[in-house]
């Protein structure tokens, strides 16, 4: 990628841009380079990109459901930098919802596999009942902007298409490289894509991922390899900001579930995500 991203480069729209075949089912795509860990695709983006594929499908068949309101997806293998195809099932046709199936395949190969629920969102439904801890986060302002490479020189193309910004007493990356002895696996901030689009339903399913692994704040090295991860989509965020938490909770025998709250600008949640992941530490 050119050292400066072209607003092309940034618009999330055109990173999952899809050109559906004849039978509305098949879409083609291209895995965008910018929106990477290093070098491989990161898992947010890549469910986005099925996201929509599978949303679309159900708008092509008449299907009840607009919108994504809940994904599980399985990362079978880091999918090639480049040209790839999304196939769809509608596996359910219901009332008010549709499922649907997704897999991005390249060269034949089958390596990401999703199954989505494509139903209703509202914008402003209140919770009857909510035990999420409430959302505790210094302003915009006050919070850092991660830069675009982590410690070791790797570059992270997700931090250049969005505006990350974590609360400094919580950053995943210590000053001294080491970890604080009472370190908490969290981080906490704001996030927003860097061309100011407005975040909506689908792009939630990449913000979800678009995070540092909170196990960096314990001393995990190098980013966090998903293997499989649920999305809830809860409502239509509102313009502007949406507040992250992202908390590690168990690690043993090589992996971590990670769950990750997303609140837009209101205080509301938008958003919930569960992950197990890969991780390593320097012993």
């Amino acid at each position: 990628m050119p050292l400066s991203p072209s607003a092309d480069d940034l618009d999330f729209d055109q990173a999952t841009k899809l050109a559906p075949r004849d039978d509305g089912t098949v879409f083609d795509t291209s895995v965008h380079p910018l929106w990477t860990v290093g070098d491989k695709p990161n898992g947010g983006y890549l469910l986005a990109l099925l996201g929509r594929a599978a949303r679309e499908s159900v708008l092509l068949a008449g299907a009840a459901g607009t919108e994504v309101v809940s994904a599980t997806v399985t990362y079978l293998g880091p999918p090639a930098l480049g040209p790839a195809v999304v196939h769809t099932f509608l596996l359910r046709r219901g009332r008010t919802a549709s499922h649907v199936r997704a897999t991005l395949t390249q060269e034949g190969t089958d390596l990401v596999d999703a199954v989505f629920v494509v139903g209703a969102l509202s914008p402003s439904a209140p919770p009857r009942y909510s035990d999420i801890a409430p959302m505790q986060i210094p302003g915009p302002d006050d919070c850092l902007r991660l830069p675009p490479r982590i410690p070791g020189g790797v570059a992270v193309g997700i931090m250049e298409t969005t505006d990350l910004r974590l609360d400094p007493t919580a950053l995943p990356f210590p000053e001294s490289g080491g970890t604080e002895p009472d370190a908490v696996a969290e981080l906490r901030g704001w996030v927003r894509f860097a061309d100011g689009r407005a975040p909506d339903a689908t792009s939630l399913l990449f913000f979800t991922d678009a995070v540092p692994p909170a196990t960096m704040r314990i001393g995990s090295t190098g980013w966090v390899p998903t293997l499989q991860m649920s999305v809830f989509v809860r409502a239509l965020p509102a313009p502007g900001w949406l507040g992250l938490r992202m908390t590690a909770h168990l690690v043993a025998d090589g992996m971590v579930d990670e769950t990750c709250t997303l609140w837009d600008g209101s205080g509301r949640v938008v958003a919930q995500a569960t992950q197990l992941a890969r991780l390593r530490f320097p012993d």
